[in-house]
């Protein structure tokens, strides 16, 4: 009798939830599916978040209340995108271990729409550092379609609509000015547009130009080349990513931008409106023509990238350049 009290404790201390946690986790980063820096922002959430109070637990005894408790907690102190995420990531966690038959359903589904909803107007958007740095390096994860990574890492750099981006064509871009061109009857405002392509767009773009550069669209659909990425592509990647549509858009890099080139790198106002296509107006109510302070906004879009580059290494966060604050 002691002997099976014995055995029955191993083997419930090999089941509980932060060892199952950390087999999975261990899995998918020996795979290659996150970066290192992806894989150790995962394990810092649930070292600090999830394993104190539900760690030590038995995975297959473990309730939804006590984790939406948990989440609740986190949500509490104002990090509901947090709690957001790591209700995605229990739910790997549990799939994981149904299929190692260490539990027998997923309690995290139970918890969808449990949690309010991240706030940000009709486009769930990062406007902080801290929100917007995982996004980036998941996608610099992505593990679909090579024209939906680029298109998704291509997207937070030139912070244009969505749509503008999927049906951009490859005779807009200018590789030698590093411009891209968009027509007017393609734009919003129906007003010709210039965006600055800064090194790190261009990179993407000459990785991407041998798999579509032969046809007419940079981002193709997959099924006709004679036609751009769908409406939903992108935001289906980041799905994919496991952001729920209350933490990113691909509409809200627009307002990530916005945000943090104005807060964090104090770039002049009227520079990011105007690359944002906005009405622009100057002292005298005349409207900027498409060329407007281009130089500026070219030094705008290398040091954005630039300060991106520094969100996804992790590395301090510092004003990169005051150069794009001056007139």
């Amino acid at each position: 009798m002691k002997k099976t009290l014995k055995s029955t404790g191993k083997e419930l201390a090999a089941n509980t939830f932060e060892v199952i946690a950390r087999q999975w986790h261990l899995k998918f980063s020996a795979a290659g599916k996150w970066s290192p820096i992806h894989a150790a922002d995962i394990m810092h959430r649930l070292e600090k978040d999830i394993f104190p109070p539900l760690g030590s637990r038995p995975i297959s005894e473990i309730k939804p209340k006590e984790l939406l408790t948990v989440l609740e907690r986190i949500a509490s102190r104002g990090a509901l995108d947090s709690a957001h995420r790591l209700r995605h990531h229990c739910g790997m966690i549990f799939r994981y271990a149904i299929v190692h038959e260490y539990a027998e359903r997923d309690i995290a589904a139970d918890l969808r729409g449990a949690l309010p909803p991240v706030k940000g107007g009709h486009h769930a958007a990062a406007t902080t550092p801290k929100d917007l740095a995982p996004i980036l390096r998941s996608i610099d994860d992505f593990n679909g379609s090579f024209i939906v990574k680029s298109a998704l890492q291509l997207l937070p750099l030139v912070f244009c609509r969505p749509g503008e981006l999927r049906a951009a064509e490859w005779s807009e871009i200018n590789f030698d000015d590093c411009i891209w061109e968009i027509p007017a009857e393609r734009m919003k405002m129906k007003q010709p547009h210039i965006v600055p392509l800064s090194q790190q767009a261009i990179a993407i773009l000459k990785e991407l130009q041998p798999l579509t550069g032969y046809g007419r669209y940079l981002f193709p659909c997959h099924r006709s080349p004679l036609r751009c990425m769908s409406n939903n592509a992108l935001n289906a990647g980041l799905r994919r990513l496991g952001f729920t549509k209350e933490e990113a858009t691909a509409h809200g890099f627009r307002a990530s931008a916005r945000t943090i080139l104005d807060e964090v790198l104090k770039v002049r106002p009227d520079f990011i409106e105007h690359q944002l296509s906005h009405s622009v107006r100057d002292a005298l109510g005349t409207a900027y023509n498409r060329t407007s302070h281009l130089d500026e906004r070219k030094k705008m879009m290398q040091t954005w990238a630039d300060y991106l580059d520094n969100l996804k290494t992790g590395a301090k966060v510092i004003h990169l350049s005051d150069r794009a604050s001056h007139a």
